[in-house]
């Protein structure tokens, strides 16, 4: 029997275990997707307990505590921090299965030297440990991503954003992380949600104009995407909760940004050529600047009524969402190309059934002398699993260039994540060392190495150009 959680932990072949502690192990980290604060890393944030570094904002876990039938004053509300992680605590050990059980291990072992099981019975001693370790410095926020051997951070940021503390985050002498931002314009697109007008307004401030026309909001938009450009970025993000796609002229949806800007709903038909029409301003836009850009689909979001006018959004009460991806989706990538508009495209869906679609899909529209120009991006959130990496990996592999993948992120608000990196490692490892041991594939060692670390490492750092 394996101890839990030993070195060789995932690792269940000899070619695996020489995989991992050769070539992937101790290699660097390029997080270019994730939620992160750059205020925080800016303030190199003191966290004064593990509830704050651990829970706050964390609604992976707040799900967990809900499902175990913790009140809501310990997972959101106003209970003390330690009875919060105490709750924790206690709902851990029912996570069986759940990666999250493995994820708060390696967190507490990578970061603070803890190797107590987590369950009701250690959570005071856990606590005291980890609270003493914090104390005693050398774990603010800038320091967790340091000793984590991250290279690049890229936050997710709106147009709207001053980008203030990554401009100051430059000017510190001693971090050689670099923070970038990410081109995220989610409300600019959301014409029938109640922060459309606000974030009209707040767009008029931030690019010195006055809006009135979809000319207006395009050129606004233009515009704060060269000052992200100048700050550093490298990367767009859509949350594109279904695929819109319909055809239509400017003269149309000029009309349909009017109608918007009038606070008027707009039919979904209409929304769709809106949406649509901007997804592929916006990509001509991201080709010129040489950024990728990235789709992560078919989220279902703040379903539950009640709790969304309780608590508000990314609180915990999302799922994935079955809408159709192919046609749509086949409609903007084929736009784009005809208009030789197309940049770099990372793409995700919340729904593992869309992998193969998405697979398939992407090699239309490889090119350009560009390796892996199109991507099927990492295992998203609730795909974020052992299984979950190793379906989307293999689907990668049937019908693509596994070998070119960019490899993991950690779409999190935690500085502890980083762990994420060496599960995927070690999951793509032990895959890689399953093939060579069945005869799948050769034992050949340059080779093995070059993959293992280009999808560890050196892809992202060739695609993006870090």
């Amino acid at each position: 029997m394996k101890t839990f959680l030993d070195e060789n932990f995932l690792l269940t072949n000899d070619t695996a275990v020489h995989l991992f502690h050769e070539f992937a192990k101790d290699l660097p980290i390029i997080d270019y997707h994730c939620h992160l604060s750059p205020k925080e890393i800016y303030e190199n944030k003191q966290f004064s307990n593990i509830t704050e570094a651990w829970l706050y904002g964390d609604h992976y876990k707040w799900r967990m505590m809900r499902a175990n039938g913790v009140e809501e004053t310990k997972v959101t509300g106003e209970a003390s921090d330690y009875d919060r992680f105490a709750a924790w605590a206690a709902t851990l050990p029912m996570a069986i299965g759940n990666p999250l059980y493995h994820w708060s291990h390696m967190e507490l072992q990578t970061y603070f030297g803890v190797y107590d099981l987590i369950n009701e019975q250690n959570a005071p001693v856990i606590w005291g440990k980890v609270n003493a370790k914090l104390a005693e410095g050398g774990s603010r926020a800038r320091d967790l991503i340091t000793n984590s051997k991250v290279t690049v951070i890229c936050t997710t940021d709106d147009p709207v954003d001053s980008l203030e503390y990554h401009i100051k985050i430059k000017e510190i002498k001693d971090f050689n992380t670099q923070v970038l931002p990410s081109f995220r314009p989610d409300k600019a697109l959301e014409i029938n949600r109640a922060t459309f007008l606000p974030w009209i307004s707040q767009l008029e401030k931030s690019a010195g104009i006055t809006i009135s026309s979809y000319d207006d909001l395009l050129a606004g938009l233009e515009s704060r995407a060269e000052f992200f450009a100048s700050v550093g970025c490298k990367v767009s993000d859509h949350a594109l909760d279904y695929v819109p796609f319909a055809t239509a002229t400017k003269e149309e949806v000029d009309e349909i940004f009017k109608a918007g800007l009038a606070g008027k709903a707009v039919s979904l038909e209409d929304e769709k050529k809106y949406k649509a029409f901007t997804l592929l301003f916006l990509g001509g836009i991201y080709k010129r600047l040489d950024w990728a850009m990235q789709y992560h689909i078919n989220a279902s979001r703040n379903n539950n009524g009640q709790a969304f006018a309780k608590l508000g959004p990314d609180t915990g009460f999302d799922s994935i969402n079955d809408s159709p991806v192919a046609s749509a989706l086949t409609g903007l990538l084929s736009s784009l190309a005809v208009a030789d508009s197309l940049p770099r495209t990372i793409l995700y869906s919340l729904n593992a059934r869309d992998n193969e679609i998405l697979a398939s899909l992407m090699g239309s529209f490889q090119g350009d002398g560009i390796p892996g120009k199109i991507q099927l991006g990492a295992a998203w959130w609730f795909n974020d699993t052992r299984d979950g990496m190793v379906q989307q990996m293999k689907s990668l592999g049937n019908f693509g260039l596994l070998g070119r993948f960019v490899g993991m992120l950690t779409d999190s608000r935690s500085f502890l994540s980083y762990t994420r990196h060496e599960y995927f490692r070690r999951i793509l490892c032990n895959m890689f060392g399953e093939w060579v041991e069945a005869g799948e594939f050769p034992n050949d060692e340059q080779l093995l190495k070059q993959l293992v670390q280009g999808i560890s490492y050196h892809n992202a750092k060739q695609y993006f150009g870090f």
